[in-house]
């Protein structure tokens, strides 16, 4: 009993959020639709200064998103999510 209370509490705490909802995903906020349609639109353009340009705001805008996980996420998960993708994002463009 004590140990599936712990596991129980581990999961509560990682994957719920104040009020005891489970928060995997939530609705796209601004800086990742800006990376997403950034993205996106640099597939389609051929002008290199123009789709460098892209690039960067597509790189600002998924770590401006990932900071505000790590830092403003509702639980662990989220919390994890967002310093992964922090890493993987530098990572990307070193």
């Amino acid at each position: 009993m004590e140990i599936e209370k712990s596991i129980q509490k581990i999961v509560d705490i990682t994957f719920k959020d104040a009020q005891g909802k489970v928060v995997l995903a939530q609705k796209p906020n601004l800086p990742l639709v800006v990376a997403g349609v950034a993205t996106l639109l640099q597939k389609f353009i051929n002008y290199k200064v123009l789709s460098d340009g892209l690039n960067l705001i597509s790189f600002g805008a998924l770590l401006t998103w990932a900071c505000l996980e790590a830092f403003e996420g509702v639980n662990y998960f989220r919390k994890t999510l967002g310093f992964f993708t922090i890493m993987l994002t530098i990572l990307a463009r070193v």
